[in-house]
């Protein structure tokens, strides 16, 4: 099975499933809440470091990297 392809360094890694765990990580896209508040002001560079940070977190808490957000649910 091949990786997912991370999103562009430009692009928010959000999947709009915002819930922080214990540790101010969000369990939907991995970032931090500090990376979450800095994001606006990060450099391509920085953004890209991130999104790999944020996707070894998902790995290590054992979720699933997602790169596109979750469509919402109709009942």
């Amino acid at each position: 099975m091949t990786p997912p392809t991370p999103p562009s360094p430009t692009t928010s890694p959000c999947v709009r499933l915002c819930t922080l765990n214990d540790d101010d990580t969000c369990v939907g896209c991995g970032r931090t809440l500090d990376d979450i508040r800095q994001w606006s002001t990060m450099s391509d560079e920085a953004r890209a470091a991130c999104v790999s940070r944020a996707h070894d977190r998902l790995r290590a808490l054992g979720l699933p990297v997602r790169t596109a957000p979750v469509s919402s649910r109709r009942r």
